[in-house]
């Protein structure tokens, strides 16, 4: 199934001015949706790093200077990429545009780019959401949930016909990442414990994450614990929710919570799945905001010590916008979150209910469909 992803509209406006670098998951889409701007452009070219003909072509810097659109893909795994790319788009033809595609690593632009400021936008690439399911595949919105907490949103199992295909590809895809993407990106060896941390993170979704304990079990330091989810953080696979601590009154607990970019990867119960979906597209939201609007957009989590929680925060410039509760069926909202909405007055607060009979207002917190809620999110 051919589906426009929803960066590409805003990726072929950004092409006619600056260089776009397209980032994200392994799988996510990105080399689709290269592929695809292509036909907008007159002689196009896509050029991937991993293709020998390709490489001698990017080496000798011998793409046609008549290509409307030039595709760079895996160009990291080149030496000096960076210094390359530079020259590549300072050289180019007039009128060119240039495309790049990578993983994670490619986001060293932010934190250490400055040879290509003002030269290019950044995307962050992310799988389907149930605002993008209904927007390019006009699916309801409660059926985009349920396929997401079935499947995951990475397009190929949440777009196969069967289930079982489903299943198949993510067995594949997580022993890859670890085996090939992981040991590429970090060069470690102890490929076995890295996976032993895998299979503990995804059993813990949802909970608070404790380096120190983690690297007990697992009988490695905490640095090299801490060590492993940087890198699964730098390469798309999870992504940590930091407690909010501006402005609470009670002391909050550090400890962040992790989540995977693929929901499919949680074992855990409905709950925790669904948790992790929300997760993954305020995560989206936040980006496609940060990316598109230059807003400082940030998730976050509630927790003190007496553990109680609000699932998630939504802040913008360090002021929090949103509180939002996940639940599977439960209406009742709870003491803390009546006070927490009191206490951030400013905010939108809302318990999104998978399973809900009829939405309603308690207080100051709207009670809420979430398949409902989530299809309203920018992304």
């Amino acid at each position: 199934m051919d589906v426009q992803r929803y960066l590409a509209t805003r990726i072929r406006a950004d092409l006619a001015h600056k260089l776009v670098i397209l980032t994200g998951p392994r799988q996510a889409g990105k080399t689709t949706l290269a592929r695809q701007l292509l036909a907008d452009f007159p002689r196009a070219q896509y050029l991937n790093w991993d293709v020998p003909q390709d490489r001698e072509i990017i080496a000798s810097g011998a793409w046609s200077p008549r290509a409307g659109l030039v595709v760079f893909d895996e160009i990291h795994k080149m030496r000096d990429w960076k210094a390359f790319l530079k020259g590549a788009w300072d050289g180019r033809s007039p009128g060119q545009a240039m495309l790049v595609t990578g993983s994670a690593r490619m986001e060293t632009f932010r934190q250490g780019g400055e040879s290509l400021a003002g030269r290019y936008f950044s995307w962050r690439l992310h799988p389907f959401s149930v605002r993008e399911a209904v927007d390019s595949l006009a699916m309801a919105p409660a059926a985009a949930l349920d396929r997401l907490l079935e499947r995951g949103g990475f397009p190929e199992p949440f777009l196969a016909a069967e289930i079982q295909a489903a299943e198949r590809w993510r067995s594949q895809y997580a022993t890859d990442l670890i085996r090939e993407d992981v040991f590429e990106f970090s060069r470690i060896h102890e490929i076995r414990n890295l996976q032993l941390f895998v299979e503990l993170l995804r059993e813990r979704v949802g909970s608070p994450i404790k380096i120190s304990s983690l690297a007990q079990m697992l009988q490695i330091s905490p640095t090299t614990a801490t060590r492993y989810l940087e890198i699964l953080e730098a390469l798309y696979i999870v992504f940590r929710v930091t407690p909010w601590h501006r402005d609470v009154a009670r002391s909050i607990l550090k400890e962040s919570k992790v989540y995977f970019f693929d929901t499919g990867m949680v074992r855990g119960d409905t709950g925790a799945r669904l948790e992790n979906a929300v997760a993954s597209m305020l995560l989206k939201h936040a980006h496609y905001r940060q990316d598109g609007e230059g807003k400082a957009v940030t998730l976050h989590t509630i927790r003190d010590k007496e553990h109680h929680e609000i699932d998630f925060v939504l802040a913008e410039d360090n002021v929090v916008t949103d509180l939002i509760e996940v639940k599977q069926t439960d209406t009742a909202v709870s003491p803390f979150f009546h006070r927490m909405a009191e206490r951030f007055s400013q905010a939108r607060a809302v318990q999104i209910v998978a399973e809900l009979r009829q939405e309603s207002q308690r207080g100051k917190v709207a009670v809420v469909s979430a398949a409902e809620w989530l299809a309203g999110l920018q992304a």
